[in-house]
């Protein structure tokens, strides 16, 4: 738990850009952790999805134990969706509790109501006042501070949306000096992308929303890096890339009775990576000097 936190703590105090691939399952986490990233995200749209209950309908302990099963299968860190805190101040704490056990690395916040509503989704957002947000967080980084300093509280604000750029970057700022290690909002044009970390007292995280229905700009990890963003999270990466490839094996199958993009060898070939990724030969050699053994001639 203290050596994923330090981690990204780390990594949140060098210059390095933080650009953090998203997943719905350790599968996933261990496939991104192969490929040498050096953090990993589950977002909650993405565990809404895979639940097939949307995001607004997610529990603390659902988004909890999907977070905590990534985290549990890699040894990068691991940033999670938080919501609003799944509710009060006082449930906001117990989250940040929950979410340290689990062995996650960081949390991002948001000021929407609690519990939120689909229409979020629209981009039909529901904001608490400034207030009720800042005690929220500044509640956060105390709990923060007396389980393991190195977690990180992510401020997100969602006002950008309805309000403007300048009070999402007031409400940043305001959770920086309540102890946010980052801030978190959503601007809606180049512009605003641009203008975002320069008025912000927080170091800043990008949504890299591919497939957003409000227009909001899509950067390379290198142009957010420019720009002066401190990480990007790329939240919908996995799940939707391999959401369309399966639909279309599928749909091919269902059409011919069989399918075409890959050969058996091929398949052969991704089975051997997926047991190497899970660690399968130790589960051989195990047997071997025990069960195995015993049953040996």
């Amino acid at each position: 738990m203290q050596i994923s936190t330090s981690r990204l703590r780390f990594l949140l105090n060098s210059n390095e850009f933080i650009y953090l691939p998203g997943t719905c399952d350790p599968l996933g986490g261990k496939l991104i952790e192969s490929m040498e990233f050096k953090a990993v995200y589950v977002g909650g749209w993405a565990t809404g999805a895979v639940r097939s209950i949307t995001e607004p309908m997610l529990t603390m302990n659902e988004q909890l134990q999907v977070a905590s099963d990534v985290a549990n299968a890699v040894n990068v860190p691991v940033v999670t969706d938080a919501g609003a805190g799944f509710g009060e101040p006082m449930h906001a704490m117990r989250t940040v509790r929950e979410f340290i056990r689990g062995g996650i690395a960081g949390i991002h916040i948001e000021d929407q109501a609690y519990p939120k509503r689909a229409h979020y989704h629209k981009s039909v957002v529901q904001t608490i006042p400034p207030k009720e947000f800042i005690d929220k967080i500044r509640l956060c980084c105390k709990q923060r501070d007396k389980l393991d300093q190195d977690f990180l509280i992510i401020a997100r604000s969602d006002t950008c949306r309805n309000e403007g750029l300048e009070e999402a970057i007031r409400r940043i700022n305001m959770a920086a000096d309540v102890g946010a290690d980052m801030g978190f909002l959503f601007p809606r044009n180049h512009d605003e992308a641009v203008r975002a970390p320069k008025m912000s007292r927080l170091p800043l995280v990008y949504d890299i929303s591919w497939g957003n229905r409000d227009g909001r700009p899509v950067y390379s990890p290198q142009q957010l890096r420019e720009m002066g963003y401190k990480a990007g999270i790329d939240s919908l990466i996995y799940l939707c890339i391999a959401f369309n490839f399966v639909r279309e094996a599928l749909g091919e199958i269902n059409k011919t009775g069989k399918y075409s993009a890959m050969k058996n060898e091929d398949f052969v070939h991704i089975r051997k990576e997926i047991e190497d990724l899970i660690g399968l030969k130790e589960y051989y050699k195990i047997e071997e000097e025990t069960v195995e053994r015993t049953q040996k001639p």
